[in-house]
């Protein structure tokens, strides 16, 4: 596996992984149970940060993936714990590769490619990691190390009037999928890797799962067009529209050209256990699901 920000090589092997990282874990401090959840958000035709938006992190570009709120009402952007590694390429063990810190700073830009930066539209903190909580709870279960690969980014106030939760162009989510996905059914993303030049049209993203694996802990799906570096994060739909899971590793065998997806239900679980922040919760689109049809 290889972790998919671009600023990190490609990795050789089974599977390009797309990030890797530990550092000494922060817990968030946790919401008042009495504070009322955030249920108000920017129109989705104009909001600046959405599922699909770039997120840069100390250079490396990554795609958010869904929307998250507490009981307190704060705004979080979801996208790969790897999207803050520190290691290699091809470290992909959660358990044991090495992190940015809680509280590194995250930019959500709008436009970025090779061509030029981008502009950026707002900015948040990363508030909790898997590979971070994975470290510092002492985690040694093999499939949960291989695959909780998922991290989420708290947006700053001054910015959470632009945000948006509906997944750009399919629409959704209209809740989490909790119980994984057949093989040969059809999945959604809304990747936006710098490397696609700012063209849009490459962005949707239609596909099959191949079954999951992992004990539930990952899914191998193909798309059309395959995830690259820097669609890293970026979330799945399921044929109803479910959120399903978070982009991961980009495959080179045994499946050329599938991805490795995260299983969101078990992510997102293990992140209400162990961030510390109380009433964590995925947000459903304001935009109905609309799949392919745009």
């Amino acid at each position: 596996m290889t972790p998919s920000r671009t600023s990190l090589p490609a990795r050789a092997g089974a599977v390009l992984a797309v990030g890797a990282l530990t550092a000494t874990l922060g817990t968030a401090a946790a919401s008042p149970a009495s504070a009322a959840p955030r249920t108000t958000w920017a129109d989705a035709d104009t909001a600046a940060i959405h599922p699909g938006v770039q997120m840069y992190t100390e250079g490396g570009q990554c795609t958010g993936n869904f929307v998250f709120t507490d009981a307190e009402g704060s705004t979080y952007v979801g996208y790969a714990a790897h999207c803050a590694g520190t290691g290699e390429a091809t470290d992909t063990d959660g358990c044991e590769a090495g992190s940015l810190p809680l509280g590194t700073r995250v930019d959500f830009v709008e436009g970025g490619s090779l061509l030029g930066a981008g502009t950026r539209v707002g900015g948040g903190t990363l508030v909790y990691s898997s590979w971070l909580a994975m470290e510092a709870t002492g985690e040694t279960e093999a499939d949960t190390c291989a695959y909780n690969d998922f991290a989420l980014v708290e947006v700053d106030a001054a910015d959470a009037a632009d945000v948006n939760p509906s997944v750009p162009f399919h629409g959704g989510p209209v809740g989490l999928a909790t119980d994984g996905a057949d093989a040969g059914s059809t999945v959604y993303s809304f990747g936006n890797s710098s490397l696609r030049a700012g063209i849009e049209l490459l962005s949707p993203k239609v596909g099959l799962t191949l079954g999951q694996g992992g004990n539930g802990w990952t899914h191998s799906v193909y798309t059309l067009t395959p995830g690259v570096p820097g669609d890293s994060g970026s979330g799945f739909l399921d044929a109803q529209g479910r959120a399903l899971g978070t982009l991961s590793t980009l495959a080179l065998a045994p499946l050329p050209a599938s991805n490795g997806v995260g299983d969101l239900s078990r992510e997102l679980a293990y992140a209400q256990q162990h961030s510390g922040i109380a009433g964590l919760a995925l947000v459903p689109g304001t935009e109905p699901f609309r799949g392919m049809l745009g």
